[in-house]
């Protein structure tokens, strides 16, 4: 095989990193993974880049055929920037769970945009990345005035490999209100606010920044030609592996958050509800993605309350449904906390509490997969025409509904929500890379979309009777989740 055919995906989440390493064809070749842990800094809890530096030198010299690596690709989760100073990182980049804003965030919140201009709901804890960049500037000035560009955390990683800078929107649009996805550039309260007067210059995720640095490739034992793309935010690398092959179609990826994204349709014809966690993301191509996400991986481990989530089968299921068991969303969706948490616990018409402790275990994790596709399925109904939902037209890519990520193997969730959401079009991706690392590779050969319609399978709804119960239950779900869900 010639040199330089092979990628290089760096996959930052927030509880683990990976390096995968892909061949030309987009076989993978090897991974290397690191648990992803935060430290407490000066005042607040950053994230924890200086072991992941670490991990990565030591990592990087253990791939095989390193010597063949052309390309380096890059995503990471959002709510994350990096400001870099005279040499190197002027302030560890905070941690988006950090909550001690206190009495500024009222502060900031005086001064934004409205949601019409920038796409971003008003979210807890420092979700909201422009909160970060406003506090770190009213808090810590001397620091503020020696730092020369702020980087999207996928840029940052960008730069250690390059010492290049550059900006990008799929980070910059992830609900930051820093950006205008519409317009396709920065918002104007954090342009009167100073804000962007350090941030480099916006690239495209999939162009090239620059070779790696000499000294790094030395020491790494990689070619010193090897090009490190600009890099995006981990979901939309999973929009983006769909984005050729089924390009109307709507995304549902899951994992500790479950993320929808419909970029079929259009983004001028929704009015989309922050409570509601309803947003417009930024795709790879820079086009507004209407979005809407729950935290479903850690409200399913929450349901699961420690019970084995294999044993969320369509069987359970059947005896959840038997049995009269559902999930309710909790009540409180307000500004300051996170949408879709689960609340109330009932069976038949009788409260059972809160407390998923009442549920007997082997049926658990089948109740959080049902919450699950509950959420799922309403989320989506926000998003997509009536008139869709309605007719589903055969062979449109808009009545195609993508599933991927941990739920997607889970017979429970898979099984629920293909019958809540019929008669739409449920398939599961085939592919067995995850969607952040697979459409970080395809962003570095974006020219090149590799894969069709058979990289997916169909996920069939249940026997009749099944589907019936599920949506005459879903209905009460909603008629009675609705209070909530304002």
């Amino acid at each position: 095989m010639d040199s330089g055919t092979h990628t290089l995906v760096l996959d930052i989440g927030k509880s683990n990193a990976k390096l995968v390493l892909f061949n030309a064809e987009g076989d993978v070749l090897a991974r290397r993974v690191q648990a992803n842990a935060s430290v407490e800094a000066d005042g607040y809890t950053a994230l924890g880049t200086e072991a992941l530096r670490a991990w990565l030198l030591d990592a990087m010299p253990t791939l095989p055929e390193r010597r063949q690596i052309g390309r380096i690709g890059i995503t990471t989760h959002g709510a994350a920037f990096c400001a870099i100073g005279e040499h190197g990182l002027a302030l560890p980049p905070m941690d988006y769970e950090w909550d001690g804003y206190g009495s500024w965030r009222e502060r900031y919140t005086a001064l934004l945009d409205g949601f019409e201009v920038t796409g971003s709901p008003q979210l807890p804890l420092g979700l909201n990345a422009g909160l970060q960049l406003y506090w770190l500037q009213q808090n810590r000035p001397q620091d503020w005035a020696r730092l020369r560009h702020w980087l999207p955390y996928p840029q940052y990683w960008a730069w250690w490999l390059t010492g290049a800078v550059a900006n990008e929107a799929t980070s910059l649009g992830c609900h930051t209100h820093l950006w205008q996805p519409a317009r396709n550039a920065f918002a104007p309260w954090a342009v009167r606010q100073g804000l962007t007067e350090r941030f480099a210059p916006l690239r495209l995720a999939h162009e090239t920044l620059g070779p790696l640095r000499p000294e790094l490739a030395t020491a790494l034992g990689l070619p010193a030609g090897c090009q490190v793309h600009v890099g995006l935010h981990d979901s939309n690398a999973c929009l983006a592996r769909h984005l050729h092959a089924l390009p109307g179609a709507s995304v549902v990826s899951t994992g500790t958050w479950t993320v929808i994204m419909a970029p079929g349709v259009p983004a001028d014809t929704l009015t989309l509800d922050p409570l509601r966690d309803q947003l417009f993301n930024q795709s790879i191509e820079g086009k507004p993605v209407p979005t809407a996400r729950f935290m479903g991986g850690r409200e399913f481990a929450h349901l699961c309350h420690g019970a084995d989530p294999a044993l969320a089968t369509e069987r359970a299921l059947h005896e959840v449904l038997e049995a009269g068991w559902l999930a309710l969303p909790g009540s409180d969706a307000g500004p300051n906390t996170l949408f879709g948490q689960a609340g109330e616990i009932v069976r038949g018409d009788q409260p059972m509490g809160v407390a998923p402790q009442v549920v007997p275990l082997h049926l658990r994790p089948a109740l959080a997969a049902l919450y699950c596709a509950m959420m799922t399925t309403r989320i989506l109904l926000d998003l997509l025409p009536p008139a869709l939902r309605a007719h589903a037209p055969q062979g449109d890519d808009a009545s195609v509904v993508i599933l991927e990520g941990p739920l997607a193997d889970n017979p429970a969730y898979a099984a629920a929500l293909s019958a809540l959401l019929a008669p739409l079009a449920v398939v599961r991706s085939q592919d067995e890379v995850e969607g952040t690392a697979r459409g970080a590779w395809l962003s570095t050969r974006w020219a090149m979309p590799p894969h069709g319609r058979d990289a997916y399978a169909s996920v069939p709804p249940p026997a009749a009777p099944v589907v019936q119960r599920l949506q005459e239950r879903f209905r009460r779900w909603s008629t009675v989740a609705d209070d909530a869900l304002v």
